[in-house]
């Protein structure tokens, strides 16, 4: 058993001369928590954008300069055309007529509207059609083109010019009419017809209009004068039946008599009252109500009278008795008093009764002449609504009369008033340079639009692209380490040579000039995965590492060989076993014989330690080979290969296993249950990330300890972050001299 060799991060570090060195390709990546903040950026860098632009550069620019050249060759040999204009000014202040309203009309607000409407008048059918026909211009090219429709029908159609464009400038009242024709005069002279005939056009339009709207007005005016005359007729039939002529100022003295009379007939009525209560009190024959009469005073005097001779009365009755003078003169002055106050109590009686009567026919009396004038202020004033009615209708009528008379006249005036609101501002003239086509233009707009969608279509193709490339890329969606990148070296041409028995495999290469680079790049690279995988963690370094892919040729096996014998040189104690047992490739790479090897020892015939082969250029390098194939000993892999790690754990220091790719075989995922690490090998610009991250999937559901991915064959050109290939290069052709074995 042998003890375990502590491992350093400074004892990994490998320097020539004085000089660190810095590999081709390499991708220094930084630790895991790095790792997780650079994978939380959603969004590529302008600078990525501008790489892809710079790796398509030269696709891009053939692009561009074919676009432009086209388009000057077909601009070039395309047919001159043209281009007159005829200014139309549209004054709003003018007025619509000479006479009546329109000529006392103020403008309205309604520019844009006004002007868009008169653009599309321009564009209509009634415009345009006599001056195609004056200089039989080609009106119908589009349904011209359509041999499904008849001529008859072409002729027919609404009358449309292409090459006619009608324009306003901004913020005036001008109205540009241009014309494109391959001849300038005829530019000029349809432009100019073209207005002419739409200021004609719409002075028709004013003159039918006008015209057609007397005739109108002149057949309702005579069923309108009837009826003037009808309800005129009405008026003063009225009129004679009321034998008034105003109704208004009848019903004005009636309901100031109404109002009179009902004052007086209020007063009569509280009058009635009174003199009714009095009646009453004196009709049941009281003193007091007979005392409260008009004559009250006369009967209260006659009863003191009579109160003092009945006093006196019993004085002499009482001294003289009843048959003295005295007594008898003073009853007949009893008697006679009580007659007279007797009489007068019935004259008063009589007297309130007769005020009473009066009173109640005064009340009588008032209350029918309230009703009387009452019914006739109802009478005249009902009648009053229907005087005005009749009247209103006549006014009316008369007015209405009278304003179309008025109407009729100022439209025969003004039909004949040619308005110059709308006149030609500036006449058309033959244009000296044609408009069509612009080589300055059409050369720009290729060159923008040829290199949009060059650049589109590069960074669009860039982006369809599913391959394993970028490093971020793999962290951000991935979730894992990138651990390196091994740069390609172009003289194996895929395939790694033989490695020497006295040295590595970059002695059967021809060490001169880029090879030379290449090659010691790719194991200084190499070397950087070594210390990558072995540095991670340094309270936990792997012993035994598994190094599989997700589909074939991605360069695991050259990778495992690689790795090994760069952690040899370092001194240290490496097992390289094939665990690839379907296309084991190991000991055709190093020479060695395949006769006996871990089928073997799956299969239980042979002991490990007895199998393993040693190499002469590499001490501290064992390989265990494939072995002959066996269906049997791949199933028992997983199994024996635990066992095998545990017991090689002990006499290396680091074991490498080769395996099959993950995907569609069954041994790596064993193999992956029972070593301390896996890498995965990605071939760069070729695996697709969606197998990848389904071998990370399936790994990290076993639990499997997945160290990282390693990339594989980049090239310079595959992302931005390897923009230091060229000066790796330069660094080695400068300061670095490969040491020989």
């Amino acid at each position: 058993m042998t003890q375990e060799k502590p491992i350093h991060a400074l004892a990994t570090l490998e320097t020539h001369g004085s000089l660190p060195v810095v590999p081709e390709y390499v991708s220094i990546h930084p630790p895991s928590g790095y790792a997780e903040a650079e994978s939380e950026a959603p969004e590529p860098r302008l600078s990525h954008y501008l790489w892809i632009l710079g790796r398509h550069k030269w696709k891009l620019l053939a692009f561009v300069v074919s676009c432009v050249v086209s388009t000057l060759i077909v601009s070039a040999r395309l047919t001159p055309i043209y281009e007159a204009i005829a200014s139309i000014d549209i004054d709003r202040q003018a007025p619509a007529g000479i006479i009546g309203e329109d000529s006392a009309r103020m403008p309205t607000f309604d520019a844009d509207q006004f002007l868009a409407t008169q653009i599309k008048t321009i564009q209509s059918d009634s415009v345009l059609r006599p001056v195609v026909q004056k200089f039989r211009l080609p009106a119908h090219e589009e349904l011209s083109r359509d041999n499904n429709i008849p001529e008859s029908r072409v002729q027919s159609a609404p009358v449309k010019l292409e090459r006619l464009k009608v324009t306003r400038p901004p913020n005036t009242y001008l109205l540009l009419i241009s014309y494109r024709s391959p001849d300038p005069e005829l530019a000029a002279n349809v432009a100019n017809a073209i207005a002419e005939s739409y200021i004609l056009h719409t002075y028709n339009i004013r003159f039918t209009a006008s015209a057609g709207l007397s005739t109108f007005m002149e057949k309702q005016l005579e069923e309108l004068k009837a009826q003037m005359e009808r309800s005129s007729a009405k008026l003063a039939e009225f009129e004679r039946d009321l034998s008034v002529i105003n109704p208004d100022e009848k019903t004005s003295i009636l309901s100031a008599r109404l109002l009179q009379l009902n004052t007086e007939f209020t007063t009569a009525q509280g009058d009635r009252v009174r003199k009714q209560a009095a009646f009453d009190s004196v009709k049941s024959g009281s003193l007091d109500a007979a005392e409260a009469s008009a004559q009250g005073e006369q009967l209260r005097r006659l009863a003191d009278r009579l109160d003092e001779n009945r006093e006196k009365f019993a004085v002499v009755k009482a001294q003289y008795g009843s048959g003295h003078p005295e007594y008898k003169k003073a009853l007949s002055q009893v008697t006679e008093l009580e007659n007279q106050f007797a009489s007068l109590k019935t004259s008063i009686t009589q007297r309130v009764s007769l005020d009473y009567q009066e009173a109640a026919n005064r009340e009588t009396m008032l209350k029918q002449a309230v009703a009387d004038v009452k019914a006739e202020f109802d009478r005249i004033n009902a009648r009053s609504f229907e005087y005005k009615a009749v009247k209103q209708e006549a006014d009316a009528d008369k007015g209405l009369y009278n304003e179309l008379v008025r109407k009729i006249k100022e439209a025969g005036i003004n039909s004949s008033f040619q308005n110059s609101s709308i006149r030609l501002s500036d006449s058309a003239r033959p244009p000296l340079k044609p408009v069509f086509p612009n080589l300055q233009l059409n050369g720009l707009l290729a060159f923008l639009f040829s290199l949009l969608l060059g650049a589109g279509a590069a960074i669009f193709a860039e982006t369809l692209d599913n391959s394993i490339r970028d490093p971020e890329q793999i962290q951000r969606d991935l979730k894992t380490e990138v651990l390196g990148s091994l740069p390609v070296v172009r003289s194996w041409h895929d395939k790694l040579p033989l490695v020497s028995k006295n040295g590595t495999a970059s002695t059967a290469v021809v060490k001169s000039g880029r090879n030379s680079r290449q090659v010691s790049a790719f194991e200084e690279a190499v070397r950087t995965l070594r210390d990558s995988i072995l540095l991670c963690d340094l309270n936990r370094v792997p012993r035994s590492l598994l190094m599989t892919s997700a589909t074939p040729r991605e360069g695991k096996t050259t990778t495992a060989i690689h790795l090994a014998i760069a952690h040899s040189s370092q001194g240290r104690k490496t097992l390289l076993i094939d665990a690839d047992l379907r296309r084991p490739g190991i000991h055709d790479r190093f020479g060695l014989s395949n006769d006996r090897g871990l089928s073997n020892v799956a299969s239980g015939t042979v002991q490990w330690q007895d199998t393993v082969q040693k190499l002469e250029g590499h001490p501290d390098l064992d390989v265990l080979t494939a072995g002959p194939a066996s269906r049997r000993a791949a199933d028992r892999l997983g199994t024996v290969l635990g066992k095998l790690l545990a017991e090689a754990e002990k006499e290396y220091d680091l074991v490498i296993v080769d395996a099959p790719p993950l995907l569609g075989f069954a041994e790596p995922l064993q193999i992956a249950a029972v070593v301390d690490g896996v890498v995965v090998i990605a071939l760069a610009g070729h695996t697709n990330r969606s197998a990848v991250g389904s071998v990370i999937g399936s790994l990290k559901r076993l639990k499997a300890n997945v160290i990282g991915v390693a990339l594989n064959e980049v090239r310079e050109e595959m992302n931005d972050h390897y923009y230091y290939y060229g000066y790796s290069g330069k660094y080695y052709s400068k300061y670095y001299k490969p040491v020989k074995s």
